[in-house]
């Protein structure tokens, strides 16, 4: 196997998870908050925070560093219209990205607490999950055109 068949399927492999894990997380967490049930909203929100630590944030570092080696080993041209364009948007990504990952620390401690105390989750909590969601869908809408550059590769 060469290098570069090597590099590809060590992009491609990460490029899944990162879309797998991350659509996968959001359909459960989303379907869960709508159920209202706390309980499993705390379990949900704790396995969330798991999932991005184990799946989504190896997945997130091997992509750039697999994509800049495929450039290299490629011979693409860092100022090709659909690679330049495929880095901005998988830097838009990860820009909505991070804040997520800080209300899902803050989603799962707040679930933890009405937890245990047996309480309702709090207003808190609801403007945590409206920011959290409305933050997703534009960083899903650019993975999605990143993949779209990375297939077709157009020359604009």
């Amino acid at each position: 196997m060469s290098l570069y068949l090597l590099l590809k399927w060590v992009h491609i492999l990460s490029s899944t998870i990162l879309f797998g894990t991350g659509i996968g997380i959001a359909f459960f967490k989303w379907m869960t908050d709508r159920s209202g049930d706390v309980r499993a909203i705390r379990i949900v929100n704790e396995r969330t925070v798991l999932a991005d630590l184990v799946f989504t944030t190896p997945a997130v570092i091997a992509q750039p560093v697999s994509g800049v080696a495929l450039m290299l080993v490629g011979g693409y041209p860092i100022h090709l219209p659909w690679l330049v364009a495929a880095i901005i948007l998988y830097i838009f990504a990860g820009s909505c990205w991070l804040p997520v990952l800080w209300l899902q620390v803050r989603m799962r401690d707040l679930a933890q607490r009405a937890d245990h105390e047996s309480l309702p989750l709090n207003t808190q909590y609801w403007r945590y999950a409206r920011r959290w969601f409305f933050l997703g869908v534009p960083a899903f809408l650019s993975l999605v055109i990143v993949f779209w550059l990375m297939v077709f590769k157009p020359s604009f």
